[in-house]
């Protein structure tokens, strides 16, 4: 997998910088939103807690997905601007969770 940056936009009235960037995956299943917010944290030496990966669209056919991600100035902006499912999709499971997936 690889991730090409394409826009990367300060944006201080919501105290974020906003991601557009492409991520390529030819021959592979579409990458999992967590994998692709791991290798974007350390492409931008971001920290993890402040960042969301909004949305992913992949192309059909195409072995590539349009991203869009934002990095927070804070943990409080990030709580207050994002919505719950958001968060929900972009936080990672817990070790009694992935036990209990497991079983």
């Amino acid at each position: 997998m690889e991730l090409n940056i394409i826009e990367k936009t300060e944006n201080p009235v919501l105290n974020r910088t906003e991601i557009d960037f492409e991520c390529l995956y030819h021959g592979e299943a579409t990458p999992k939103l967590l994998d692709i917010k791991s290798k974007l944290v350390a492409l931008l030496d971001a920290d993890k807690e402040l960042m969301v990966v909004d949305n992913v669209q992949p192309f059909f056919g195409e072995g590539r997905a349009k991203c869009y991600a934002k990095i927070y100035d804070s943990k409080e902006s990030l709580n207050d601007i994002e919505t719950k499912h958001i968060l929900e999709k972009n936080k990672e499971a817990s070790k009694e969770e992935e036990e209990d997936q497991e079983e």
